[in-house]
């Protein structure tokens, strides 16, 4: 399969919308080489804003855009979008329910060597707390992309998470992403994976690997996190009686909460989460620090085979 990061679909998606929408505006805090906004620059730099290393400006700014009928879409590192100016966000876009779209790069441990300080495990957990705030993770630069024009099309504040690193496609050109739906990408009647972001590509596989022992477990796309898909998630709880949740983000707040949140009121079964348990990162390759911090397809089958036993003793 091939492979590309969501940030580079993201400049893809912005290429697109600078020809097909003229409200839609691109404002960057100076790194608009690596959040590839640049490439809407290129077709159309009158519709492009640097506001410099000023994050809270940056939102902002785009807030007013969005007063004047604009569609901005707002970019830099997730730690600094979610971070730095989060009170921005939450007071100036979402207590008014803006058109803002916060397009956040270089989120998770996958920025490998820029480290702690840079890797957002947290800005899920953040965006997701705030009301009026819809939250997108894509899984891959097909999703991504789509992911993007939607948010164009739609009416409101949107928070949209992209990596750095290059990921599989999981999806062809036949796929049609949907804000707030979740996607069943294989079936089983074992346990359920329900990951969001690269989590979903080691989800796959690690379904494939359960496979050939004999358990068989259904995999899930929860691309959107807010509003989260509550039906898929409770189907699935029901037919499979067994939950393992995947992401590349603290365990604190995010997938693996959300998904907790919808079954302690409608369908309690055996939950694990996979993801990163309450700790800083630090710097390192991508797939090495996937690996200390838990992150990986044998993490997901312990995971699985976790709950399966648990299961068991609660029948």
């Amino acid at each position: 399969m091939s492979k590309k990061a969501t940030r580079e679909a993201y400049g893809d998606a912005l290429k697109k919308l600078a020809d097909n929408n003229p409200n839609v505006v691109v404002l960057d805090a100076d790194l608009s080489g690596s959040t590839k906004t640049a490439e809407f620059k290129k077709v159309c730099p009158n519709r492009f804003c640097n506001v410099g290393i000023a994050e809270q400006s940056l939102v902002g700014t785009a807030a007013g855009m969005a007063i004047a009928g604009k569609i901005p879409f707002a970019s830099t590192f997730a730690m600094f979008a979610a971070g730095r100016a989060f009170e921005i966000i939450r007071n100036t876009v979402a207590y008014p329910c803006l058109n803002v779209k916060i397009a956040a790069t270089h989120a998770g441990l996958t920025v490998g060597e820029d480290g702690a300080s840079h890797q957002a495990i947290e800005d899920l957990s953040l965006m997701r707390s705030i009301p009026n705030m819809t939250v997108i993770n894509p899984a891959d630069s097909i999703e991504a992309e789509q992911a993007v024009i939607k948010a164009a099309e739609y009416v409101g504040p949107v928070y949209i998470r992209l990596g750095r690193a290059a990921v599989e496609d999981i999806y062809d050109e036949n796929y049609k992403f949907e804000i707030g739906k979740g996607v069943k990408l294989r079936d089983g009647v074992d346990v359920t994976i329900i990951a969001t972001g690269l989590m979903v590509q080691k989800s796959l596989k690690a379904a494939e690997i359960l496979e050939e022992e004999g358990i068989f477990a259904r995999v899930i796309n929860i691309h959107t996190l807010k509003p989260i898909d509550k039906n898929i998630i409770i189907n699935c709880a029901k037919e499979t009686k067994a939950i393992v949740t995947a992401e590349e983000h603290s365990v604190v707040g995010g997938l693996g909460s959300a998904v907790l949140e919808v079954l302690s009121d409608e369908c309690p079964v055996p939950v694990t989460m996979i993801g990163v348990k309450d700790t800083f990162g630090e710097s390192g390759k991508p797939d090495q620090l996937l690996k200390k911090y838990g992150l990986t397809e044998e993490d997901i089958i312990k995971g699985c085979k976790k709950v399966i036993k648990l299961k068991k003793v609660n029948n």
